[in-house]
């Protein structure tokens, strides 16, 4: 064995041309792909938690509204309890139905480009004035 056959290693060192210098902008590649798409689906996880959250206050808004009916406040006071849970934007529909009080709310998605997509909810409450009022 010669001496300067030791510690050589063929398999270390990249000859030009070699299989190792064509992979050198791969990972460049795909992190240019990688990237954009974990940014749109991050988008996409925010656009959701915020639609989420205007579900839950289209709930909350049917459900003030639908109590402050039931209670035999002044339609006014049930639209304004409803408008103050409800999101920006939102309709807000109330009406009486025998001895039961609907509340509907129907808000756009939020978010700067929606989808087509309205959340709504409705509550529905038993009149205070009707209870008792019925036959025994």
């Amino acid at each position: 064995m010669r001496s300067s056959d030791i510690g050589s290693d063929t398999t270390a060192t990249a000859q030009p041309g070699s299989r190792c210098g064509a992979d050198r902008g791969s990972v460049t590649a795909e992190a240019a792909v990688a990237v954009p798409a974990l940014v749109v689906f991050t988008m996409a996880l925010v656009w959701a938690l915020m639609a989420a959250s205007a579900q839950i206050q289209c709930v909350d808004a049917a459900r003030a509204g639908a109590r402050a009916a039931a209670r035999s406040e002044p339609e006014a006071a049930a639209l304004s309890a409803a408008r103050s849970a409800a999101p920006p934007g939102a309709k807000i529909l109330l009406g009486r139905d025998g001895d039961l009080w609907r509340v509907r709310v129907e808000a756009p998605s939020p978010g700067p480009v929606t989808p087509s997509l309205t959340l709504t909810a409705e509550a529905v409450a038993l009149a205070e004035d009707a209870v008792g009022s019925g036959e025994t």
